[in-house]
């Protein structure tokens, strides 16, 4: 995403030298082979140290495609490997792990070996149980709901998990070939308490955990009013569905979707290096993503989050001591993060990081957050631990937030800070560049139904008390409390947003929040 200029002209300069190697291994005896693998491996590593991260990658992929159509099979793979393991792409973009490769494809089949693209397994499961710390985990395009469709997938392993791939592997791009789990009502009894993605790894502050292009949509596992005219449906004319409906409801009227259960896209606990990257998270019921760091540097970027609950992102601290977690997050588009109920008073954060947690957040797009964008309302009763704590706050575009940042107040319980306030702001280490967003063509990326409904939301409050009722008069004769009843009605809350059109908003502002890379 930083790559600048002239990395890409030094990579693109060097893609006509790996398509001579190519032809030239084709043509000559083993010692010139080894001789020009040496080379593209010299090649490749120095591009890596000029910090290539995701588009001189694709264009060496791409190009090492063509040559490949030049050449035998066995001869483009060797130098791919070569170029792989020097560069750390292994043929997955950007991939921090450089073990083993395996392959998964919605047409393969788990009695293959998993270990080429001619022979995927057909589970993202299987892979991960078969893979060992380092590999990486290619997975073509499709809906993947996890072993016997169980609707979840478990990641117990330093591995990276790369979708985006076309079905014969032979292109990277997680925007055009959308890789996810999406579960629909039939998973309501099968995956339990479970989140879609759950990470339970540590052992080594050194290693790394990677998603990359592999998104979660919650939305039709989920229970909403059907859509109507009836206030009771909360229906903003043209979206998908009613309102939400959370755990313990049951409203009268006709209901669409599976069942109110709360449950995340990707939660967990992790020690050493995540890196969750160019994926869509929606829908969720019970955070976008909700994870604990127990010590390790990660970086969460160019992802969109789309009608979460709770949080859109929720980190937290496992560890002891100060500044031994560390979050990077940044170029994400963060979306319509909706309250814990319709009641809309608690929880509704794009970005909330507890005590413990450093961050830079920066070059974000936080917009519609039911509460507060970012949350740093959280500090640690340790005040010289807090007071190590470092937060910079750098570039972000906020738009139609109850507020763009919510922290601690000393004279009641939170304050609303709006973002040319944040230079106000007690415990930030920096903030500049900070801006509400005014830019007409990434709003129109949005869809406009929900975007208007959003804008337009009322909440209609009833309530009815009668002292003089027999039942308020015999519990006042026994000193119970009396008895009444509140109706809340809402015009909108967490309706279904339509998964696919998120991938739209990839792109939408150029240099800030979620880009194509």
């Amino acid at each position: 995403m930083r790559t600048n200029h002239s990395v890409h002209v030094n990579a693109i300069k060097a893609i006509p030298a790996m398509f001579l190697g190519l032809m030239l291994i084709f043509s000559t005896g083993p010692a010139a082979s080894a001789q020009i693998l040496n080379d593209i491996t010299r090649r490749a590593k120095n591009a890596a140290e000029t910090k290539i991260k995701m588009g001189a990658d694709r264009a060496v992929h791409n190009a090492l495609d063509k040559a490949g159509k030049a050449v035998e099979k066995g001869a483009k793979n060797a130098a791919e490997k070569a170029a792989a393991k020097a560069s750390g792409s292994n043929g997955a973009e950007g991939r921090e792990n450089n073990g083993g490769e395996w392959y998964v494809s919605a047409s393969g089949s788990n009695r293959n070996d998993g270990k080429s693209p001619e022979t995927p397994f057909k589970n993202v499961q299987k892979a991960l149980d078969e893979a060992s710390d380092g590999d990486v985990i290619m997975v073509a395009e499709g809906n993947y709901t996890g072993t016997l469709d169980q609707g979840f997938i478990d990641i117990t392993k330093y591995v990276s998990l790369v979708g985006g791939y076309s079905p014969d592997f032979s292109e990277r791009n997680p925007y055009v070939h959308k890789t996810y789990i999406q579960t629909d009502p039939s998973h309501v009894t099968k995956n339990g308490t479970k989140a879609s993605i759950n990470i339970e790894v540590s052992g080594s502050r050194a290693k790394s955990v990677v998603i990359d292009g592999f998104s979660v949509d919650r939305g039709e596992q989920a229970l909403y009013m059907a859509p109507s005219e009836d206030p009771v449906a909360g229906w903003p004319e043209g979206c998908l569905t009613g309102r939400k409906l959370m755990v313990g409801e049951s409203p009268t009227g006709p209901k669409v979707g599976g069942a109110a259960q709360e449950r995340q896209c990707v939660t967990g606990h992790v020690e050493g290096h995540l890196v969750i990257r160019n994926c869509v998270f929606a829908n969720a019921v019970y955070y976008g993503i909700q994870m604990m760091n127990k010590g390790g540097k990660w970086e969460i970027y160019n992802n969109v989050f789309v009608a979460n609950n709770y949080a859109s992102c929720q980190i937290d601290s496992m560890t002891k001591d100060a500044n031994e977690c560390y979050v990077d997050f940044h170029h994400n588009t963060v979306l319509f993060s909706w309250c814990r109920d319709k009641i809309m008073e608690d929880m509704g954060y794009g970005y909330r990081f507890m005590s413990r947690v450093d961050s830079d957040v920066h070059d974000n797009i936080f917009g519609c957050s039911n509460l507060g964008a970012i949350d740093f309302a959280h500090h640690d009763s340790d005040k010289a631990v807090d007071a190590k704590r470092k937060l910079n706050v750098v570039n972000n575009q906020f738009f139609m937030n109850v507020a763009d940042m919510i922290i601690p107040s000393k004279s009641f319980m939170w304050l609303h800070v709006k973002c040319d306030e944040f230079e106000d702001v007690e415990g930030l280490t920096s903030e500049s560049g900070n801006v509400e967003l005014t830019d007409e063509d990434f709003v129109a990326k949005i869809n406009q139904p929900y975007l208007k409904g959003f804008a337009n939301i009322e909440k209609v409050s009833s309530s009815s008390y009668n002292p003089n009722s027999a039942a308020n008069q015999v519990r006042r004769a026994f000193g119970i409390n009396q008895q009444g009843t509140e109706t809340v009605r809402v015009s909108m809350f967490a309706n279904k947003y339509p998964f696919f059109e998120a991938y739209d908003l990839f792109g939408a502002l150029p240099g800030c929040g979620a880009q194509i890379q």
